[in-house]
């Protein structure tokens, strides 16, 4: 399936616009990588830990999204639009939301 953030594709006009569809994954991330999280805030340098909680996260909204998007009969997602935000008590969890517009191509 096609997924785009931008409105049109080049050579491929729109037949049919099929709704709005969304994907969101809240991820918690456990003590150890919090703690270790933070002493890389403290010393410097990337949290490979977080990064990856962010990259399943991410996956996991895009899959939902495009199960959402096939159920519409579409075969692409125009104008997505990725959010991350941290929620929970002390910003112990992770949330990514991702939102498009369906559609149809024209064959």
């Amino acid at each position: 399936m096609l997924k785009t953030t931008t409105s049109v594709v080049e050579g491929k006009p729109v037949e049919d616009y099929l709704g709005v569809v969304v994907g969101e994954a809240i991820l918690g991330a456990n003590i150890f990588k919090d703690m270790f999280g933070a002493i890389r805030d403290v010393v410097g340098g990337r949290s490979g830990a977080y990064e990856r909680e962010m990259g399943n996260a991410r996956q996991i909204a895009f899959a939902e999204m495009e199960e959402q998007a096939r159920s519409l009969g579409a075969d692409g997602i125009v104008g997505i639009d990725i959010d991350y935000e941290v929620i929970g008590s002390g910003g112990s969890m992770m949330m990514v939301s991702v939102s498009g517009t369906a559609v149809k191509f024209k064959v």
